[in-house]
């Protein structure tokens, strides 16, 4: 039984699993028939797949002729004795009609494979005017999704035979949005937007993974797309929003702790990572990088959040990214509150 690579990729995120990675980081990715590629899942991913295919080939049947010619070449002109070996070469220089031959023939297939990347490569870089938007942000070391009526998840879903644009961002360095899938790739750079867009052709959760170094913990980078059929995109994200922010407050700020991320630079067991640990924060007095102490309160709670480098703690680097536009007030209430349990 082959193993696609579709398949290799899920082994390799339940591995992650078994040593302490999320559960929901266990998509479920159907085997894929393509012994070389996950499944297609979108129209574009089976041009792009040809491509591929077409280029491997040429470059396969290119070789073993090469190949060939050279064996052949040993062989009728070798030297069979130490007088023939020191006989005088040939002035014939070269082939007018050698030359023009293997100048001609590569010249129709590479013309062939620009075209047809070309025509795909416009169609990667035009998405429809129809298109859902969602904006996708990279930080270390985290992906957050922000849905047209303002909901932010740290996953993507989508609606299946729906054509969608991912607008793409970074707050920190470089990252890259990478969706195998549907053979989508996008950098995430600082300072500016970039996007993809696909549409999905079957229901499913496929795995989703950074694909630029952007630091200690870039591969844990991880997050998944779950692909919705009829109203199913619409009912989980009215559910979402609900679920979350209908809880206590404590509640909802230990889910945004682990939505946002931050328990990549913030430990909860006192340890200091490359933030200030969260353990006993609240009320405690912390000296800034400009010498003066402040009390770890409600305001500065929310000030850091949102402006992250205004004040920043001694000792620490000013790394951590603004949440300003992604937070909502209830949320960062609701992380205030779930500090003050963190004796």
């Amino acid at each position: 039984m082959t193993h696609s690579l579709s398949h290799s990729l899920t082994m390799f995120l339940a591995q992650g699993a078994a040593e302490g990675e999320p559960e929901r980081f266990l998509p479920k990715v159907p085997e894929s028939s393509n012994f070389w590629m996950p499944n297609a899942g979108s129209d574009l991913a089976h041009s792009i797949d040809g491509l591929f295919m077409y280029i491997t080939w040429v470059s396969a049947v290119s070789v073993m002729g090469i190949f060939a010619a050279m064996f052949i070449i040993c062989y009728k002109y070798r030297a069979k004795t130490r007088e023939a070996n020191q006989q005088a070469l040939s002035q014939v220089d070269h082939s007018n009609t050698l030359e023009i031959t293997w100048s001609v023939i590569p010249f129709f297939f590479l013309v062939s494979i620009f075209v047809w990347g070309f025509k795909d490569f416009v169609t990667l870089r035009t998405p429809p005017k129809d298109a859902i938007e969602i904006y996708a942000t990279g930080q270390k070391w985290k992906w957050t999704f922000k849905y047209p009526t303002g909901h932010v998840d740290s996953e993507l879903h989508v609606p299946k035979d729906t054509n969608v644009r991912v607008i793409i961002k970074s707050v920190d360095v470089l990252h890259s949005l990478y969706i195998p899938e549907y053979r989508v790739k996008m950098d995430a750079v600082p300072g500016r937007y970039t996007d993809l867009w696909f549409k999905a052709n079957y229901a499913g959760t496929f795995p989703i993974f950074c694909t630029e170094y952007c630091g200690k913990q870039h591969s844990d980078m991880l997050s998944q797309i779950t692909v919705h059929e009829g109203t199913g995109y619409d009912d989980w994200l009215k559910k979402a929003e609900e679920a979350i922010y209908s809880q206590p407050l404590e509640k909802i700020g230990e889910i945004m702790y682990k939505k946002f991320g931050c328990g990549a630079c913030h430990s909860l067991d006192g340890t200091p990572n490359t933030g200030p640990t969260f353990k006993g924060l609240f009320g405690r007095t912390e000296t800034l990088a400009t010498g003066q102490q402040v009390v770890v309160d409600e305001n500065y709670i929310r000030k850091s959040i949102l402006e992250p480098q205004a004040d920043i703690v001694q000792g620490f680097p000013p790394q951590m990214p603004s949440f300003k536009g992604q937070m909502k007030d209830k949320a960062i209430d609701g992380l205030i509150a779930y500090l003050k349990t963190l004796k």
